[in-house]
């Protein structure tokens, strides 16, 4: 018996598999990993599949490992399934022909994704399961989310009975996250209609000692390929199966399906062809134009692999005069994308075929609109239609693109449509997610929910696509027109063109912490002037005083949820908020009934604190203010402003002429000023006692210290206090702490770490200290680098130096990126960092964010992001190259220092090749060569002039391979052991959340006993891996664990050390993570780390093999016995409590085992601090 539900594409995905799966192999990748997760949390709650057993799972270390793991577990006889995408699905592609030579009955289900080419993305399209169409799996293609879990019973039904590996794929994000209220299909509905004889056979055929046999021999040219080719009924018999399948479901459900799925006109001229997500808004515009009279239809391809020609052409009508394929993938250099040259060969021979053309749309999600189906029939229609084409973009530079037509609206008749605006993290998503699922599961409408990201962590912005009606919503597009809008962080209203898309006498809210008459001053003229114009009904409210006062701290979701449920006129408030009630009790009463009552609180506090806005007539008449033009790089006012003002998708391809290859410029964030924070800090100049530490902690870099000269100070803004610095050497300067306000995230680390009596720093509202100290800001950016007058490896003299990493993308309170902001302060001018695939790579770099910048020389890091898996050998290919070059580099000034040029060219060049390899020391001789060469004319001198083409290597690079433990204790751990064995001079930095934190929070090797994360819903079983002392066994490895927020000297020291180490270096550096879920907050994650090592959790030491050369141990021990509360420090952080709230009789135990791990690890690092053992 069928009941409806509202859920995601992953859950349902996630729903059926679990059925059919008795093992699952699983590693983390976006947008797959909800289906691993919800696998994972039932299996720990005791959910039975259709076999009365609890799924196995595994985390692989890879998902190449998963691959093989399947693939054995298959060829044990248990049914076995993983779930992945993009880059992941590549991993698995050998392993994927062996499953299929194997005829394994396993099942991926794929969140279709883009591939890593000249930039990563995580969104969705078709690259990633086109490349695997020729390793012979079975593909099936799903539509929506009801579609994904039909197609998933179907594929793992199909795959038992058809002996093949199936490739179950939907859109990544577009159906993998959209919200839709389905029908689910019962398990025992399931069970009637599993071939049990099938799997019986399959059991039998597993590896057993018992009746063994060998498979996977190798063989010769005499029998390979006729064994390849006796495979070839399994093949056939696939459509069939397919088909019997669909037709004994739609018996149960009532929803028929068929393997290529025409709807339109039955007399159609003209078709679209096509799978996924865009099925459905072409579903749409078939309607539409249908009803005005034209003869068009579509056909939806479910079963891609293998490609029955004879059920394509059955699907045509014979009426039809044009056909148009859409791929959602580009294969550059072939004759066609692999959907069209499909088709192209079905109608080979055919009489009378008609004009079959191509097109790719909706690459990396690029939203596919109905305006842009009606663009690709009016191509159709044409004497000669365009092929190869594209929509969705402007291509003026080789004309692919077809001119999009106006806009039409397709949206079935009665459906409301909302869009709020939010900050990741502040809880809009999930309050979104959380109305759909009770207007969904508690009325009879249908809904549709869908969440739109940029690249930043929490902090970036989030746009909430919501639908609600009483007829199927089949819109698989963004919301463009809205009856509803709310903005739930007033720094948009000045960045965003928020209300664009608002009908007129619409609803717009707008979080704001402003009273009525404030308005006037406070809102934009283009803001007002569409609210006076279009008869907006305009409210605000103030969510974050409320949270505050209820203690939810800057969580409004509670409150804007409730104030959606009030506005939107979806259902009856009365009932919403009953529901919505109901809601927290389920959600929160593992936390406590505390919490349940705070968000009960905000609820009813939210509609009492609600105001509508009277609209004065004259803001129809608004003007807006004249804002001074600055002066700003091409690249900024042609591509990152359009993008940050959500208005990329209108760039044109000759916007990236010249940047093909994936190159962006250093130092875009400088230009953001997002305005995020509510409270910022405000330095107090009397209390100040010039340490560095607020600075050397900022995980933004919004926070510096400044030194200003007479001069300086004669022409500073009367605004920007100084005082006498303190310190050798600097005595004769000014001193300054400046906040970048419109900047900083607010996260409060900087004020929290302040040692100074009474604190140097106190948090205040933003919006005060913007208007304080934004010009403040701008003037401190011509104040000149005086770093040279103080010792730049001491913790104060280190921020002094312009930090190469500012304005990042991470959350507020990062633990991370202080670390890589140290690094660019000490090397920056010199460093090559190959960057893991992870949060580090996506604060540090996504377009346009780039948070590397440049110093006044306009040197700065070389920064590149290779995969997730090779970091380490990326990195160290990098090195290799420049170690090459150096070498011919140092050739030639050996052969020049033979040939008759002047002495001082000569002297600079000795002492260059003395010290080559020294870092501070190379830029030095580099300085002296080019002080040499002033004025010399060498352009007869051919040595010289290959010398000089080679200038830029003069200065030792400093290379760092960087990333998460995922990476490094991982996926990439094979390959960082290596580069470290090789002994060369490369620098490996590892910063430890110990979860997987880009993809969600999911358990690592790193992870430690106890831990509850996501693939450990029950907590980690096993301890954490000791990859520090793994490194140190080869004895010519330095490494190094540091913190922080634990000792600030070591830390700075022990990166110091590293570098200057004359081989390979790996720093371990403890870094809090929100998904660690720190109860204090991330405002305090510095002072968690201190925590951490005080109650020995973590542990800092180093070990530098130079110290064998001074007959020392090289092992210090740099972390004092534990003095702190273990057991305290883990209920300090909910990844460890939730422990005792959901599995409270295994909690204790598990604390237990965690802490004499800990101990166990401590006490061996005392051993090898008294005794030279390595």
């Amino acid at each position: 018996m069928s009941r409806t539900q509202t859920m995601d594409g992953n859950q349902a995905a996630a729903y059926a598999s679990y059925a059919l799966t008795e093992v699952a192999t699983i590693y983390p990748i976006t947008p797959s990993t909800p289906m691993a997760e919800a696998i994972d949390e039932w299996s720990a709650h005791g959910k039975k599949n259709i076999f009365g057993q609890e799924v196995k799972v595994v985390e692989m270390q890879s998902e190449a490992g998963a691959a093989g793991a399947m693939r054995g577990s298959l060829q044990s006889g248990a049914l076995t399934t993983t779930y992945t995408a993009s880059q992941g699905l590549l991993l698995m592609i050998p392993g994927l022909y062996k499953m299929v030579g194997e005829l394994l009955p396993g099942v991926l289900h794929v969140t279709a994704r883009s591939i890593a080419t000249h930039a990563l993305s995580i969104y969705g399209d078709h690259q990633d399961v086109m490349a695997c169409r020729q390793t012979g799996a079975a593909m099936l293609a799903s539509s929506n989310v009801q579609e994904v879990m039909d197609m998933a019973f179907i594929a793992h039904l199909s795959a038992i009975k058809s002996r093949l590996p199936f490739i179950h794929f939907f859109d990544g994000f577009r159906t993998s996250h959209e919200y839709q209220k389905i029908e689910v299909i019962d398990y025992e509905d399931i069970k009637k209609i599993v071939d049990y004889k099938a799997i019986e056979e399959f059991r039998e055929r597993a590896l057993n000692p018992e009746h063994p046999v060998v498979r996977g021999t190798t063989q010769n040219p005499d029998i390979y390929f006729q064994m390849r080719e006796s495979a070839n009924p399994f093949y056939d018999a696939v459509p069939g199966i397919v088909q019997d399948y669909m037709n004994k479901l739609g018996e149960i459900t009532g929803r028929k399906y068929k393997l290529f799925d025409y709807y339109g006109a039955p007399d159609a001229e003209y078709v679209i062809v096509a799978m996924g997500s865009v099925s459905d808004t072409i579903y749409e515009t078939v309607d539409y134009l249908n009803a005005k009279g034209e003869r068009v239809g579509t056909v939806r391809v479910r079963l891609y692999r293998p490609f029955s020609e004879v059920d394509f052409i059955n699907a045509i009508p014979k009426t039809v005069k044009g056909i148009a394929v859409l791929d959602r993938t580009k294969e550059p250099g072939s004759a066609g994308e692999p959907l069209y040259l499909d088709v192209v060969k079905a109608f080979k021979g055919q009489p009378n075929a008609p004009v079959i053309v191509g097109g790719r749309y909706g690459l990396s999600s690029k939203d596919t609109r109905p305006s842009q189906i009606l663009a690709v029939f009016n191509n159709l229609k044409n004497e000669t239609p365009k092929d190869r084409f594209t929509i969705g973009i402007v291509d003026d530079v080789t004309f692919t693109s077809l001119p999009e037509e106006d806009d039409i609206s397709t949206v079935p008749e009665g459906t409301i449509s909302c869009k709020i605006w939010g900050l990741g993290s502040d809880g809009t998503v999930g309050a979104n997610k959380s109305a759909s699922k009770i207007i969904g599961d508690n009325t009879d409408l249908y809904v549709q929910a869908y969440f739109s990201y940029d690249s930043k962590k929490s902090g970036g912005t989030t746009v909430s696509h919501l639908r609600f009606g009483p007829k199927p919503i089949r819109s698989s597009y963004l919301v463009y027109e809205a009856d509803y809008i709310g903005c739930h962080n007033k720094s948009f209203i000045y960045q965003l063109d928020v209300l664009r898309g608002l009908k007129k006498g619409g609803t717009f809210v707008l979080n704001c912490p402003w009273e009525v008459d404030e308005l006037e001053e406070r809102l934009p003229a283009h803001i007002k002037r569409y609210i006076a114009q279009n008869d907006i009904n305009f409210y605000i409210i103030n969510a974050m005083k409320i949270a505050s006062e209820v203690g939810l701290g800057n969580r409004i979701n509670m409150i804007m949820q409730s104030v959606f449920f009030k506005l939107a006129n979806v259902i009856p408030v009365d009932k919403a908020l009953e529901y919505l009630k109901n809601s927290i009790e389920e959600m929160y009463g593992k936390k406590g009934q505390d919490i349940v009552e705070m968000n009960k609180k905000a609820v009813d506090r939210a509609i009492e604190a609600l105001v509508k806005v009277e609209v004065p007539s004259s803001w129809a008449d608004a003007q807006d203010e004249e804002m001074p033009v600055k002066e700003e790089p091409e690249f900024i006012k042609n591509i990152q402003r359009p993008m940050a003002r959500h208005e990329g998708d209108e760039l044109p391809v000759s916007a990236f002429k010249g940047m093909e290859d994936g190159t962006f410029p250093l130092g875009t964030t400088a230009y953001e000023k997002r305005g995020i924070a509510p409270m910022v800090p405000q330095w107090q100049i009397d209390r100040c006692i010039q340490c560095g530490r607020c600075s050397y902690v900022c995980p933004h870099a919004t926070i510096r210290l400044f030194l200003l000269d007479e001069d300086e100070i004669n022409r500073a803004p009367a605004t920007f206090e100084t005082k006498k610095a303190t310190g050798r050497g600097i005595e004769h300067l000014q001193f300054r702490v400046q906040v970048a306000p419109l900047d900083c995230t607010g996260c409060g680390n900087c004020a929290d770490v302040c040692p100074a009596k009474g604190k140097a720093l106190i948090m205040q509202p933003a919006e005060q200290e913007i208007e304080r100290e934004a010009e403040n800001w701008e003037f401190a950016m011509t104040i000149t680098d005086k770093s040279h007058l103080t010792n730049k490896y001491t913790l104060k003299g280190s921020q002094f130096v312009r930090p190469l990493l500012e304005f990042n993308g991470a959350c507020p309170g990062c633990g991370e990126t202080p670390y890589i902001k140290l690094l660019t302060q000490l090397f920056g001018d010199r460093m090559v960092i190959s960057n893991a695939t992870g949060c580090s790579s996506i604060w540090g770099a996504s377009a346009p964010s780039i948070a590397y910048a440049t110093n006044a020389e306009g040197k700065g890091p070389a920064w590149i992001n290779p995969l997730f898996e090779d970091a380490a050998e990326f990195g160290y290919g990098l090195y290799l190259g420049e170690k090459q070059i150096r070498e011919k580099l140092a050739e030639l000034v050996r052969e020049a220092l033979k040939s008759p040029i002047d002495d001082k060219i000569k002297d600079a060049f000795r002492y260059w090749l003395d010290v080559m390899n020294d870092g501070d020391k190379s830029k030095e001789a580099t300085e002296k060569i080019f002080e040499a060469l002033e004025g010399y004319d060498y352009r007869d001198n051919n040595l010289l002039q290959e010398i000089m083409k080679r200038k830029d290597h003069f200065v030792k690079k400093s290379f760092w391979a960087i990333g998460g433990d995922g990476w490094s204790y991982d996926i990439g751990f094979g390959g960082l052991d290596h580069v470290l064995a090789m002994g060369d001079d490369i620098n490996i930095f590892v910063m430890d959340t110990e979860v997987y934190s880009n993809t969600g929070g999911q358990c690592s090797k790193s992870t430690p006993t106890a831990s509850v994360a996501k693939f450990a819903a029950a907590g980690k079983k096993t301890r954490k891996k000791d990859l520090g002392l793994m490194a140190m066994s080869y004895g010519y490895v330095y490494v190094a664990q540091i913190a922080m927020g634990a000792d600030m000297n070591q830390a700075i020291k022990a990166i110091t050390e590293a570098e200057r180490y004359n081989g390979p270096s790996l720093i371990i550096a403890y870094s809090p993570c929100i998904n660690h879920g720190i109860k204090t907050g991330m405002g305090t994650s510095i002072a968690e780390e201190k925590k951490a090592v005080e109650a020995g959790y973590w542990h800092l030491y180093r070990f530098n093999p130079d110290l064998r050369k001074e007959g020392k141990n090289p092992f210090i021990l740099d972390s004092k016995p534990p003095k702190g509360d273990y057991k305290d420090f883990l209920h300090g952080e909910i990844r460890y409590s939730q422990l005792m709230n959901v599995f409270p009789d295994i909690a204790g135990e598990m604390f237990e085992l965690s802490e004499q791990h800990a101990m166990e690890r401590y006490n061996r690092y005392k051993k090898l601090a008294e005794y030279e053992i390595f």
